[in-house]
């Protein structure tokens, strides 16, 4: 039964979704949109292939006025999906992203905030939590490569994807639209519809294809400028006006309540609102409970035939707790990587290899000892609510010690 909070809450969601639309307009109109390494690690597509599209149904009610998809081919059912309240771009992409350094924004992000680590050949960017929050997608490129960077609050999921698919480069959009509670995009080429959590084309030309994972992490503001002390920041000047810092999911990420816009069944293995880790490889996939990561500090294991390991480090907020971003308690991170022959322990909240002692940083890089200087190639991995992942992926074997 929903607690008195949560009606809320819930009512709260509501009239913030649906003002997106008005609210939608920027404070000075932004600029037209860009058209113009570590190896991926692509995740197993769940999208049926083309020739096993559904039997053609009318798409979502004021779709087929806002959109040119071709809605006749579909991979999923349109009664699976629902309204957020915003139409088409109601909840804008950032399009013409800029940047600052970490000086500069260091005057408006709290060390414990949450921002979105992604390196490209040695080149890295910070995508802060309180800006995606308001615009969830932005089309980007990082020393050279298109990226988009994406965050669903609902769902607490931030993937980055490879922009350049089929010869050509797709900048993305929001669509308005949410099933299993998740961020629906759409690319402005072909006006494909695609889901966030799994990367699949879902409604359109692209239906039965999907989208290259690349890695990305969620972490601190705090450890990525220590990592990276070169690297940039997206600016808050996106040409839009809002309460960057603000959260206005307020309550949202309440381990004991249900989530909203869901029209799923729910896997009763975890609480709906449990946080997970997702790695995908070789057709398994595998979720590890950020309870159990913070209780273990490293976990070794194997997903599809390989060897990963992932670390936890405490000191990341949670971006849904507190209306202030920076006051959210705190949730830690998690990060995955390709074990590279080593087995990991943790100590005291520090990370050793067990083979020479070393101490190893959440980024992967043996800090100390006789391996100081050696880096583990990260591996795509993706923060969930578990309720959202398990609607979309059923057979995920939860991780347990």
């Amino acid at each position: 039964m929903f607690s008195l909070r949560w009606i809320v809450i819930s009512l709260t969601l509501s009239l913030i979704l649906a003002a997106c639309t008005s609210a939608a307009s920027p404070a000075e109109s932004p600029a037209e949109p860009n058209v113009p390494e570590a190896e991926p690690v692509e995740e197993a597509t769940s999208a049926p292939p083309a020739e096993e599209l559904l039997a053609d149904e009318s798409p979502p009610s004021g779709a087929a006025a806002q959109f040119s998809t071709d809605f006749s081919k579909h991979s999923v059912s349109y009664g699976d999906i629902l309204s957020g309240g915003p139409p088409k771009d109601g909840i804008p992409a950032i399009d013409a992203p800029s940047y600052v350094s970490i000086d500069d924004a260091d005057e408006w992000i709290s060390d414990v905030e949450p921002i979105i680590a992604v390196e490209v050949d040695g080149e890295a960017r910070a995508y802060p939590l309180q800006i995606l929050t308001w615009h969830e997608i932005v089309n980007d490129v990082l020393n050279e490569k298109p990226l988009s960077v994406s965050f669903c609050p609902l769902c607490n999921t931030a993937i980055a994807f490879e922009r350049e698919f089929d010869g050509q480069i797709l900048d993305f959009g929001t669509t308005g639209r949410l099933r299993y509670s998740n961020l629906i995009m759409y690319d402005r080429q072909t006006e494909t519809w695609w889901q966030q959590a799994t990367g699949d084309g879902i409604a359109g030309e692209y239906t039965g294809e999907q989208l290259t994972f690349y890695p990305a992490a969620m972490i601190s503001w705090a450890d990525y400028k220590s990592q990276y002390p070169d690297g940039d920041v997206l600016s808050k000047d996106t040409g839009f006006n809002r309460n960057y810092g603000q959260n206005p999911y307020a309550g949202y990420d309440d381990i004991n309540q249900r989530p909203f816009l869901f029209d799923g069944e729910y896997n009763d293995k975890l609480p709906p609102m449990a946080r997970v880790l997702t790695i995908e490889l070789n057709g398994e996939t595998v979720a590890y409970p950020y309870q159990t990561l913070e209780e273990a500090g490293v976990i070794n294991d194997k997903v599809g035939g390989e060897e990963i390991t992932v670390f936890w480090t405490e000191g990341t907020a949670s971006a849904l707790d507190e209306g202030l971003i920076e006051l959210g308690r705190d949730v830690g991170s998690a990060v995955a990587y390709s074990s590279q022959g080593h087995t990991f322990f943790a100590k005291d909240g520090f990370i050793f290899d067990e083979a020479t002692g070393g101490s190893w940083s959440i980024f992967g890089e043996a800090v100390e000892g006789e391996l100081a200087g050696e880096s583990l190639s990260p591996v795509v991995a993706v923060n969930h609510f578990w309720f959202s992942w398990a609607a979309f992926k059923p057979e995920t074997r939860v991780y347990q010690p």
